[in-house]
């Protein structure tokens, strides 16, 4: 099983070189997510190796804690972050987006690699969610689920309609993460289409909600995801305050790397502010 830490110094190292990792895998292929998968790194990195109990060795051991890549656009994060936790050597990332690759532009099921569910299509992944946290409640396994929601996911109604389930069914080992970057395809949430407020409209659907102002902070994610492991009879939400691109300082709050790999002169810059030489 996974050694868990609460090192915030090692953790830090961590985050860095998962945003090193992916950002080498997009300039390989050209294309992609760069800035929602930045924004989401350090939560990611909390999840996967202070929080979530699972074995790389082991990937369908049944009592697993599940974690659903609900903004599947991520998906260079998630890869990366797999790949330090042992389920695939890093080396793989060099296949990102390849054909008959394992690593496409969005996760696929396949839990051998660590991935629970296909998720890209926004709106659907808290769904999911829902049933793998119901099945564990039904068969009554112990485990918990972890659903990563992007902002251009939560103006779709299909995740709504998730969110009200997830209440009902009083669904206490679910913990949904808004990454709250304020940014999607087309530009800025707020010359588009805003959904604040947030945390608000998690409560008033039923859900436990903290909200974290900085939402790369590793010491407030560990702390929120304690309380959401301690809350009883309701689904928990981290509402995250992010950074679109966050870590290098040409990609940050730019909606123009939403869905732009960063060139190679861009990953020099990139890795440089990083500490790794290119």
């Amino acid at each position: 099983m996974m050694e868990l830490t609460t090192d915030i110094e090692a953790l830090k190292d961590r985050a860095r070189n998962i945003r090193i990792d992916l950002l080498k895998a997009l300039n390989n292929c050209k294309s992609g997510h760069t800035g929602g998968s930045l924004s989401s790194v350090d939560i990611l990195t909390v999840i996967y190796f202070s929080v979530m109990r699972y074995d790389p060795a082991n990937p369908s051991w049944q009592d697993r804690d599940r974690f659903i890549m609900s903004k599947g656009h991520g998906a260079p994060a998630l890869y990366a972050t797999l790949a330090l936790a042992g389920y695939f050597p890093r080396e793989e990332l060099n296949n990102l987006r390849k054909p008959a690759s394992i690593l496409q532009g969005h996760p696929e099921y396949d839990v051998s690699i660590g991935i629970e569910a296909t998720t890209g299509s926004l709106g659907h992944g808290l769904s999911a969610s829902n049933g793998i946290a119901l099945a564990g409640k039904l068969d009554k396994k112990d485990y918990r689920v972890y659903a990563l929601l992007s902002d251009g996911e939560l103006q779709e109604g299909a995740t709504w309609e998730a969110i009200t389930t997830s209440s009902y069914r009083k669904l206490d080992n679910l913990c949904a993460i808004v990454d709250r970057n304020r940014f999607q395809n087309d530009g800025a949430m707020d010359k588009i289409k805003d959904i604040s407020p947030v945390a608000d409209k998690f409560v008033a659907f039923g859900w436990e909600v903290e909200e974290l102002e900085d939402g790369h902070d590793i010491q407030s994610l560990i702390n929120a995801f304690d309380r959401a492991k301690s809350t009883k009879g309701k689904p928990f939400a981290i509402i995250a305050n992010t950074i679109k691109g966050k870590g290098v300082s040409i990609f940050e709050n730019k909606g123009h790397y939403h869905g732009v790999a960063p060139s190679d002169e861009e990953l020099k810059i990139a890795l440089k502010e990083l500490g790794e030489a290119a």
